[in-house]
């Protein structure tokens, strides 16, 4: 009995130490956000932070843009939606977050006028399962 006993606490103290999806996600997006950001992508492109919203299952990206790519008018006109929604579908560093449904924002700011938004977007499971 006392071995089933030890048995038991064991598996439940196993259990209650594991890391749920939404706290590794949470815990990425800050670490990643704390240790690399802010962060050039390109030469126009620069990643200030990635944040997680867990009532919604979000992450979020939060981009800023300069130069030639600091431009409403040429956001609009490349459909970075679609874009985005081909860079999820084949994006396998977020194979565990797709299969768990999970939706994916990005956010385009410009440096020229931080306060403005170039372009805004939320992929989500029913965009990139198609």
């Amino acid at each position: 009995m006392r071995k089933i006993l030890i048995a038991f606490s064991t598996a439940l103290l196993l259990t209650a130490c594991q890391e749920s999806l939404e706290e590794k996600c949470a815990r990425e997006a800050k670490t990643y956000t704390e240790k690399k950001c802010p962060a050039p992508i390109n030469e126009n492109t620069q990643i200030d932070s990635l944040t997680f919203d867990a009532p919604t299952h979000t992450l979020h990206y939060h981009y800023t843009l300069s130069g030639n790519a600091d431009n409403k008018q040429l956001m609009e006109s490349i459909n970075p939606r679609q874009v985005l929604i081909e860079e999820v579908k084949n994006a396998t560093a977020m194979k565990l977050y797709k299969e768990a449904g999970y939706n994916f924002s990005y956010t385009y700011r410009s440096k020229k006028n931080p306060g403005e938004i170039l372009f805004e977007t939320t992929v989500t499971r029913k965009d990139y399962i198609e």
